[in-house]
């Protein structure tokens, strides 16, 4: 797994719509339902996945630009090396992009919440997570947080097409920690 990085997010209960019974709220990469702190893109201090290298970063940008963090919880993500890409049924290296910096500081400690499935039409940030967003979560057991319990279950989700039916990918796999602020 490769360290992406941080992002700090709203983090809300399971939709009404979303039916799925084990579910109680949602931890997914994505922003669909679960808000992150801002539109932090225009600021250019993300890295080259699309996250933050720190929690610092974090913070001094919600600073500089009156951003707030209140009701944020702080996430880490780690990432699967190769994405899914499900017209072909095979996977391949991704990279990110070169022309920002990427330092991520790997945090001390952190609970594994689970795993999200998220898709990269664009190539850039992460879209949606199929899971939550495509209400994949009816059909496929979830944790509590809409995650997955495992990397391997992941892949043989991906390779069984159980994904064929949501948004294009091609299709990451992120590790999902939380942690507290430091």
């Amino acid at each position: 797994m490769i360290p992406v990085g941080y992002m700090a997010k709203r983090v809300r209960p399971s939709p009404d719509w979303l039916q799925a019974t084990s579910v109680l709220d949602v931890y997914s990469v994505s922003a669909c339902i679960s808000d992150d702190f801002a539109d932090y893109i225009s600021y250019w201090q993300h890295n080259g996945y699309w996250f933050f290298d720190s929690p610092a970063i974090i913070q001094q940008l919600a600073q500089a630009y009156e951003l707030s963090l209140q009701e944020t919880n702080l996430f880490y993500y780690e990432v699967h090396n190769l994405e899914f890409d499900a017209t072909k049924n095979q996977w391949a290296p991704f990279k990110p992009e070169p022309r920002v910096t990427t330092q991520v500081i790997v945090p001390s400690e952190k609970v594994l919440e689970g795993y999200d499935v998220v898709t990269f039409y664009a190539r850039a940030n992460a879209e949606c997570s199929p899971l939550s967003c495509n209400a994949l979560a009816i059909e496929i057991n979830t944790n509590q947080h809409c995650l997955l319990a495992s990397l391997t279950e992941a892949q043989q989700l991906l390779e069984g097409g159980q994904f064929q039916h949501a948004e294009p990918g091609p299709y990451r796999i992120f590790a999902v920690y939380s942690l507290g602020w430091p």
